[in-house]
């Protein structure tokens, strides 16, 4: 069960191999932010408001790992499909592993010097900013440990083992999720610590995740000292970045634009921060299974184009685009028929907050299928090592789209010109991973003959 391959056998079946277990784990990572909301929402309207502040700024911090993950996935899965060695295989992942925990560490500093005049320029209230500086300082602490955790999950993924990669997830998420109302409300001799006891909870669950995944890594044979470790260090590094660095702008530009969007929201008080932030997170949870597929269909891709067969490839594309299009359509449903139960999660019923969350998961649900495009696009095209295409739709989709959008909307409609801009931004989406995909060799029906791939 440890290395799985993705190139025999019906292709729904090899992206159900990776996605199907990743569901839980994606699940798992989700439900910390929407206990975080859930916890905090109970100490007050600013520590809810808080949270959505915080969580599109880390979310954008996150995507280097994202980043650093989709190259690692797409250099590993390649050279497994053209069957290179055992030890290039586990160097190239020595090496991405050691790039990342030190990018990491650069990063989670620079984060913690800017966050609070970053938070002020969002246009926090000054209570908001003081429940966000109380949660950053040690979410900073726990992001180089997150990396090298995303990092070895994308190894074991590349090798097609999607069940060790969720359970991971899953064991960093129960830790924070039991540790938060601890934390958080004071238990026994534990003092409460309010929304710094969140991150600590968040913190806890990504050391113990680490080490964990170190252990599995090496017990597998997926990460090991090789007899040349620092060889082709630099190719290494040039390979995973190629893709890394594109693919990390392409995950940031999203929360870095949903930053934007919530200053936009921000004009029109906390409560609508608070509101838009809640929703945002039940939406994040009701997107897992597309979550789930595009982190399956990389190593798909990845391994079928190594091994010169482009269109089993291309059929995987075509499996995630339909699966985004039915399950965006029931999801819409469903979301829209129990709006006013979900959005009582996160604030009382009847109140200004509740309205808000309750208005935008009715709206912006309707073009959950063409996020769900986007994202399994980009994961694809990233497997193929085309990561420039994955950048360009993204920064498209927001630059050009949604925030400008959300803004002209805002002055004009209120919160309702915002939700506008979301669906205008998803719906154009489709045709741009259309054209993405067609460009790339990977839109279902294209034939221009096998690929190349240096297997060592």
């Amino acid at each position: 069960m440890s290395d799985r391959n993705l190139t025999e056998g019906p292709v729904w079946r090899a992206l159900a191999k990776v996605s199907g277990p990743m569901s839980f784990g994606i699940l798992a990572v989700l439900s910390v932010g929407v206990a975080d909301a859930y916890f905090l929402g109970q100490l007050g309207s600013a520590p809810l408001a808080a949270v959505g502040f915080v969580y599109p700024v880390t979310t954008a911090i996150t995507s280097l790992a994202i980043g650093l993950s989709a190259g690692a996935n797409a250099v590993i899965s390649q050279k497994i499909g053209a069957e290179a060695s055992t030890e290039t295989v586990n160097r190239v992942a020595f090496h991405t592993l050691g790039l990342g925990l030190t990018l990491g560490v650069a990063v989670a500093l620079v984060f913690w010097l800017i966050a609070e005049p970053l938070f002020q320029i969002m246009g926090a209230s000054d209570a908001a900013i003081t429940e966000a500086m109380a949660y950053a300082p040690f979410w900073a602490l726990s992001f180089p440990f997150l990396v090298g955790q995303m990092l070895l999950n994308a190894i074991f993924r590349a090798h097609g083992n999607g069940a060790a990669s969720a359970a991971i997830m899953i064991l960093a998420a129960v830790f924070a999720i039991g540790l938060n109302p601890v934390l958080i409300f004071g238990w026994g001799p534990i003092d409460d610590m309010g929304t710094a006891g969140a991150a600590v909870a968040t913190a806890t669950g990504r050391v113990i995740a680490l080490a964990v995944a170190l252990l599995l890594a090496i017990r597998f044979g997926f990460l090991s000292l090789c007899t040349d470790p620092f060889k082709s260090l630099a190719h290494s590094m040039r390979e995973t970045l190629s893709v890394g660095a594109p693919a990390a702008f392409s995950n940031a530009i999203n929360p870095a634009g949903m930053a934007m969007v919530t200053a936009a929201v921000a004009t029109l008080g906390e409560a609508a921060v608070a509101g838009f932030g809640a929703a945002a997170r039940v939406h994040s949870l009701i997107f897992v299974p597309m979550l789930a597929l595009s982190a399956g269909i990389g190593p798909v891709v990845g391994q079928n184009w190594g091994a010169q067969a482009p269109d089993r490839a291309r059929a995987a594309v075509g499996w995630a685009g339909g699966f985004c299009a039915v399950y965006g359509l029931l999801a819409a449903v469903s979301v829209t028929v129990f709006a006013t139960p979900l959005a009582a999660l996160f604030a009382e019923e009847g109140s200004d907050v509740a309205a808000f969350a309750e208005t935008y998961l009715i709206v912006v649900s309707w073009s959950f299928a063409g996020y769900g495009m986007l994202v399994t696009a980009n994961a694809a095209i990233n497997g193929r090592s085309k990561a420039l295409y994955s950048m360009g739709l993204s920064t498209c989709r927001i630059a050009l789209v949604y925030v400008p959008l959300a803004w002209l909307g805002v002055w004009s409609l209120g919160y309702d010109g915002i939700l506008a801009a979301a669906v205008a931004a998803n719906v154009l989406a489709i045709l741009g991973a259309i054209w993405c995909l067609q460009r790339v060799e990977l839109w279902p029906g294209i034939s221009r003959g096998a690929p190349s791939v240096q297997a060592t």
